[in-house]
């Protein structure tokens, strides 16, 4: 086997190793809980599966906090997503994202 055929095999196993890893992220859950106002459940895959909000933080008066809660809760979902996608990507790469 020639050294091309070898690296043809390598970036095959890698493309097969990032589907699986990526399938595997996707459904995994990402949980936060903000000011024990708002609890939010974020699949990988970046759908929002859950959003619990504490019933006093319903009153108009909190509008703006709990709207700000939300943002707060649903970035830092965000965040963790796109850093266990790095790290996979790293992993099995070697190559870090980036932007």
């Amino acid at each position: 086997m020639n050294q091309m055929q070898q690296m043809i095999m390598q970036a095959q196993r890698m493309e097969r190793e990032l589907k699986k890893a990526n399938a595997a992220l996707a459904e995994k859950e990402f949980k936060v809980s903000k000011n024990g106002m708002v609890e939010l459940t974020m699949l990988g895959s970046r759908e929002v599966k859950e959003l619990s909000i504490d019933k006093d933080a319903l009153d108009p008066e909190n509008a703006e906090m709990l709207q700000e809660t939300i943002v707060l809760a649903l970035n830092e979902a965000l965040e963790a997503i796109q850093k266990e996608s790095d790290e996979i990507q790293e992993r099995i790469t070697g190559q870090t994202r980036m932007f």
